[in-house]
């Protein structure tokens, strides 16, 4: 199954390769500095970072602009919006109820929510913290608009338990279900019941964009995006509240060992609420989450064998923060480093949506011409990320020609079964079901451990 990858950038922009001979004699805040400050020169890195190792700050610091105006340096007090990584305040406060006996995650969705139709009775709230309860992804922009949907909606995409969906309507519907449980907003039940015990003091939910310690998102060109984005429950803070909370959570201090495993439960290599989160013989061994939304970009990565933990948080989003991680725990390992290139993706996926054709053009140019300026270590991820891109903007059929062009430089199984099963969905989407059930037998037939394809294919066939 296709998974986020972290990948280990082979060579530099331009030949520009840190790799010190003598690197022994440096102090690794030294080799970590010098690392992104040539990537934040490079222009692929804007934003605060904290790394610490063995329970040391190696390096904590701010690279860069606050906003686009580029007149207002970025500080470490500054705060930023984190994506997804918001989605473990709402699976966590359902474990804490649980622990308190107030709800369980085999009871079904029906017992909570009056107001949804018959097929809330056949998910389980465990079915939500895992995105396998069967809902669609939607492209509702509000709240409302996601509940008015919901209730219009006549049946699930699949049976619960049977495929994964990373679909907003799972997140949305847990933080319904905690304030039902709770008797209170879900605001005020994080910042009670998780933020106020961890004096998470610089954490705010929903803080308007307009607050004077908000960053403001801007793309390459220093271009303020405006936020659109009208969903509630999205957490900002600074970097030292997010390792308080990644830290504080790692150490059992707001929920028990057993409800970490079921937040850490995924479904055929898939994201869970943690992210990504390893349990090796009862023991928590990893702990990576990454967030993104509108420019805002930020990875949290705590590798519990090795005690070292880096956070990234960024107001440029360029994709590098998971390349600039695996190079800063290089720098800890003593092992050589690079900086990583600019995103084929971030480049691309605009070029594509105003012009098919054009895009299709910059991105055959670049892969000719231009590899000492764009990273092509994985460049189907890049290709199928793309294609998703357009896939969430219902460009079906532009998609699906990304996703071919994806297999014909795939190289892993798992990569041929990603793409296919991609395909297979986009066709699902226009109502080709005979063609979707093709290409997921493909992708079953490429790897028959992809379990999203394998659930799709019994759905149609069934």
């Amino acid at each position: 199954m296709f998974i986020k990858r972290l990948l280990l950038i082979s060579l530099a922009l331009a030949g520009l390769v840190i790799w010190f001979p003598s690197t022994a004699q440096q102090l690794p805040n030294k080799r970590i500095d010098s690392l992104l400050q040539a990537a934040h020169q490079l222009g692929v890195f804007n934003g605060n970072v904290l790394v610490v190792h063995r329970g040391i700050v190696q390096y904590r610091n701010s690279l860069g602009y606050a906003d686009g105006t580029k007149r207002t340096p970025l500080t470490l007090n500054k705060l930023f919006d984190v994506g997804s990584i918001s989605k473990e305040f709402n699976g966590v406060s359902l474990l804490l109820l649980q622990q308190q006996g107030k709800l369980s995650l085999t009871n079904r969705l029906s017992q909570y929510l009056k107001d949804l139709p018959s097929w809330a009775d056949s998910i389980q709230l465990r079915h939500l913290i895992n995105y396998t309860s069967g809902l669609p992804i939607t492209g509702a922009t509000s709240d409302q608009q996601l509940l008015d949907e919901l209730k219009a909606l006549k049946a699930l995409a699949f049976r619960p338990g049977n495929a994964y969906a990373y679909s907003y309507a799972n997140v949305y519907l847990q933080r319904r279900i905690i304030e039902a449980v709770s008797g209170q907003a879900y605001a005020t039940f994080v910042g009670e019941h998780l933020l106020k015990p961890l004096r998470m003091n610089h954490t705010y939910m929903d803080l308007p964009l307009t607050a004077p310690d908000m960053t403001r998102a801007f793309d390459s060109n220093f271009k303020e995006r405006r936020y659109e984005q009208q969903m509630s429950g999205f957490i900002r803070l600074t970097i030292d509240d997010l390792y308080t909370w990644l830290i504080k959570l790692d150490n059992y201090q707001l929920v028990n060992k057993a409800a970490m495993q079921m937040l850490a439960v995924d479904f055929g290599g898939n994201e869970s609420s943690l992210g990504h989160a390893v349990f090796k013989n009862d023991k928590l061994v990893w702990h990576q989450h990454h967030g993104s939304n509108y420019n805002y970009e930020a990875l949290m990565t705590h590798d519990v064998e090795n005690d070292i933990v880096v956070i990234l948080m960024t107001n440029s989003q360029q994709f590098k923060v998971n390349a600039l991680t695996n190079s800063i725990i290089a720098i800890l390992q003593g092992k050589p480093y690079t900086v990583p290139k600019r995103s084929v993706y971030l480049d691309l996926r605009e070029k594509v949506l105003t012009d098919f054709e054009q895009g299709i053009a910059f991105y055959r140019d670049i892969r000719a011409n231009q590899r000492d300026r764009y990273d092509f270590g994985f460049e189907t991820g890049d290709l199928i990320n793309t294609g998703k891109y357009l896939m969430r903007r219902q460009r079906y059929e532009e998609a699906i020609r990304l996703f071919q062009l994806s297999a014909s430089v795939a190289v892993q199984p798992s990569d041929y079964s990603y793409t296919y099963q991609l395909i297979a969905d986009c066709y699902a989407k226009i109502g080709l079901k005979q063609l979707a059930i093709i290409y997921y037998q493909k992708a079953v037939e490429k790897d028959p451990m992809n379990e999203n394809a394998k659930g799709y294919l019994a759905e149609l066939v069934r």
